[in-house]
């Protein structure tokens, strides 16, 4: 079983954890939440200087927890896209690094492959094929994965990522940022039925509606003319049941099309990451509808739906099994789709 120490940096997360093929030896989080906030978002230059900060830091503390030394770790991973690239340069330089000077392989990572392994971390027998939805502030996808490093993109959204959307309306709604768990925490007290909202279609040249593509952007829209509405008869906004409202329909949009694609691939697993997965209205409505239609849905722990560098060194491991390297003058990109991920390995078996 491969043990692989991963870095990750694509965004606002410092972490670095080591992974023996699908267990966890050590897993290090330095988030930067509250260094944001005050912005409302994630601040690149920000977020890059203080990667350098604290990627000793992590590096040092993972190692420490993992209990092994150099000898025992088999390879080194990193985050290459997608991402902010000075963070991501930040990750990626120090993984090349360690690379050479201990003489280990390395392995470039596609992040949004890191969140499909999330789930092999709580279900270390799941195996494809299986559907994928992710869901985060920068990505909302819909994945067939089909083998390791092999999958067909049925369907995205059009606009606006899931999580962006969460963030945005929180913003609407005076909640702050991060805006997902604001949202969440709030609808839990909130009427979901108070205000009807467009789940949002995407449609076809031909006519009719793609079944799996999604589009926020009207949603978003929906939200901000209701607020406006509402703000203009003088009275309190009913916030909890806006933000119960909007949770609900998104968590609708998403599970509708999630559904459709299972039932019509006949593929009966069905795995979740991002950290959209962490939302309790799309949780409940997923699994609510997975039992309707015999269905089997993963969920990861809420600590490996965000960002965290055990998801990178677990899709490292399959890749190092398989045979697959990555060259050290890989670069990082700030995006390349899921389908194009073999490209990462200059030395594949594939």
């Amino acid at each position: 079983m491969p043990r692989i120490l991963a870095i990750e940096t694509s965004c606002d997360e410092t972490a670095v954890a080591v992974v023996e093929d699908r267990r966890v030896l050590s897993n290090m989080v330095a988030s930067q939440v509250a260094l944001h906030q005050p912005y409302g978002g994630v601040v690149p230059e920000v977020a890059s200087r203080c990667h350098l900060e604290m990627v000793n830091v992590c590096l040092d503390r993972a190692l420490a927890e993992s209990g092994l030394d150099w000898e025992a770790i088999d390879g080194v991973a990193a985050t290459v896209t997608p991402g902010l690239v000075g963070a991501l340069l930040v990750g990626v330089t120090a993984a090349k690094t360690l690379a050479l000077l201990r003489e280990k392989p390395f392995l470039g990572v596609h992040h949004l492959e890191g969140h499909i392994y999330a789930s092999y971390l709580s279900e270390p027998q799941l195996e494809p094929p299986f559907l994928c939805l992710l869901v985060s502030g920068g990505h909302t996808s819909l994945i067939y994965v089909k083998d390791c490093g092999v999958y067909e993109t049925l369907g995205s959204t059009r606009d606006d990522a899931a999580g962006e959307a969460f963030d945005k309306v929180a913003r609407l709604l005076g909640l702050g940022y991060p805006g997902g768990p604001a949202v969440d925490k709030l609808a839990k007290a909130g009427d979901p039925a108070a205000f009807v909202l467009p789940e949002g279609k995407v449609s076809l040249p031909n006519g009719g509606y793609h079944p799996y593509d999604m589009s926020f952007s009207g949603l978003k829209t929906a939200v901000l003319r209701l607020v406006e509405k509402l703000t203009a008869t003088g009275r309190d906004l009913p916030i909890a049941d806006l933000a119960a409202s909007f949770q609900e329909t998104m968590a609708r949009a998403l599970t509708r099309r999630v559904v459709a694609a299972a039932l019509n691939y006949g593929i009966e697993r069905i795995a979740i990451g991002g950290g959209v997965a962490a939302n309790s209205g799309l949780r409940q409505q997923l699994q609510a509808a997975a039992l309707t239609h015999g269905l089997q849905v993963y969920f990861p722990p809420l600590k490996y739906c965000t960002d965290n560098a055990a998801m990178i060194a677990c899709a490292a491991a399959a890749h190092f099994q398989r045979g697959d390297r990555s060259e050290l003058t890989l670069g990082v990109h700030s995006r390349l789709p899921i389908t194009e991920v073999m490209q990462l390995y200059e030395n594949s078996a594939a």
